[in-house]
């Protein structure tokens, strides 16, 4: 790829079993939403970082659509999570406590429709 080639965002797409329900839970989530048509969104952190939720639902697709968010403190991002109370609020949300390994520490996070969401502290390296 050449240098002079800018890059201004990378980001996935992902599918939806209830459309209305996941766009819920992304607001919930705290990303910012950009309606694109009646079918799409794009949800955002920032300007580079963020994804686009379909109104589409392959489950073979959702069950196997991943996507890892770094974060500098993961216990600070189990404490807001636990205090959004997801599971009672969007009833197919699972969320693990945080798993140590040998990279770093992570929370794992079901959305609506069954995409994994990594949430990741990494460990420093020194």
């Amino acid at each position: 790829m050449s240098r002079s080639l800018q890059i201004r965002s990378i980001r996935s797409f992902i599918g939806a079993k209830d459309y209305a329900q996941s766009r819920k839970f992304y607001q919930t989530l705290g990303f910012t939403e950009t309606v694109i048509d009646a079918s799409m969104s794009l949800f955002q952190v920032g300007e580079a970082m963020g994804f686009y939720l379909q109104n589409a639902y392959v489950k073979d697709w959702v069950d196997n659509s991943m996507l890892f968010l770094e974060v500098a403190d993961v216990e600070a991002w189990e404490k807001e999570l636990l205090a959004m109370n997801l599971p009672a609020r969007f009833p197919t949300v699972r969320m693990t406590e945080i798993r140590s390994f040998p990279y770093g520490r992570e929370i794992f996070l079901h959305d609506p429709a069954g995409v994994l969401w990594h949430f990741c502290q990494f460990k420093e390296v020194r």
